[in-house]
């Protein structure tokens, strides 16, 4: 029903205008009473073989929906109705943001990706927060912070700071961001220095709480090996809680679509298919080079139950998706934990 009707008709309608009509339509359909044990019934599966303690936390599945998403905390309670483990909100900000301009984001039908530039557009941390206090639900949430495109990376620190302290009692886990490729500059916070200094500062606020939470790193696909053992010194020394690998890559190399169409899109990071075989090569390295020594969830072109299947054996705890179930539609968090149970894993 989805890849036959309903996604060719959304396909026709410019991608960042149908995510926000799709939103409006969930938010409506999900308030008539029954909606919700509906969507459940026919999405969720419910099985004690699916559950992952980690991070003090027991998801009770490993399919969770990865940041950019819903960015703003919108859809929370609805969205868990899909069968998902969890839900990663963000990337937010201290203060609100248009983001790049518009158009901003690109689908590649042939390649079965999207390439976004979106810019951390979201409407502040403080509003997501407001939000959040309304949640019905207790579906695990995690906040994926960043900073402001006119900070400075000298001052980025305090942004991550100021994010970290509104969303710390209501989400479940953070997310550190500094691998967006669609904030000029952002990047260069993935370098040791720099990183080990901004994750420890956060650490520290961390340990200032009655009850610490979860700190992991999103990290870009498009590091080397010799960057990616810097990344496995790094978790060591600040000793955070954990990976996420990978976020959106700049490499344009493996791709179907016309060069030219390509070029025309100009900028942003590239998502889906195009991505799968980098992102696990990630998650495996980091597995090897660390001795699994941390957590990783894995993210990146998981289309399929086989995709996520693969993801897992490389050594991730948790996968997350976006692009898939854009492509792939609703049942890919279903069809992805059948798999699982199937493989026994």
């Amino acid at each position: 029903m989805y890849k036959l009707v309903i996604k060719p008709l959304f396909f026709l309608v410019q991608p960042e205008r149908i995510h926000h009509l799709v939103f409006k339509l969930i938010k409506f359909f999900c308030s008539i009473p029954g909606i919700s044990a509906i969507l459940k019934s026919i999405f969720v599966v419910s099985d004690k073989r699916l559950e992952r303690k980690l991070f003090g936390l027991t998801f009770p599945n490993p399919v969770g929906l990865a940041a950019g998403f819903d960015k703003d905390a919108k859809l929370v309670d609805e969205l868990g109705y899909f069968g998902f483990g969890f839900i990663e909100i963000g990337t937010l900000t201290p203060k609100a943001q248009p983001g790049n301009e518009k158009p901003r984001m690109f689908r590649l039908p042939e390649d079965e990706g999207l390439i976004n530039r979106m810019g951390f557009n979201n409407n502040g941390v403080d509003k997501a927060v407001i939000r959040l206090k309304k949640r019905k639900t207790k579906i695990i949430v995690g906040g994926n912070i960043g900073k402001n495109k006119v900070t400075s990376n000298e001052e980025a620190v305090h942004d991550y700071e100021k994010c970290f302290e509104a969303l710390f009692d209501h989400v479940d886990y953070f997310v550190v961001n500094v691998s967006s490729p669609n904030t000029p500059g952002l990047r260069a916070l993935q370098d040791k220095e720099p990183l080990t200094k901004l994750l420890l500062s956060v650490k520290a606020l961390n340990a200032q709480k009655k009850n610490p939470k979860a700190i992991l790193l999103k990290i870009a696909p498009d590091l080397t090996n010799e960057q990616l053992d810097d990344i496995v010194e790094i978790v060591r020394v600040t000793q955070i809680d954990g990976v996420i690998a990978t976020n959106t890559t700049i490499d344009r190399s493996s791709l179907q679509t016309d060069r030219l169409k390509i070029e025309a899109m100009g900028a942003g990071g590239l998502s889906g298919k195009p991505l799968t075989k980098r992102s696990v090569e990630v998650v495996k390295y980091l597995t090897e080079k660390s001795n699994n020594a941390f957590p990783i969830i894995g993210v990146g072109g998981i289309h399929t139950g086989k995709d996520a299947v693969e993801m897992l054996k490389a050594g991730a705890s948790l996968v997350q998706v976006y692009t898939g179930f854009i492509y792939e539609g609703p049942r890919i968090i279903k069809n992805i934990n059948k798999e699982i149970l199937k493989q026994g894993l």
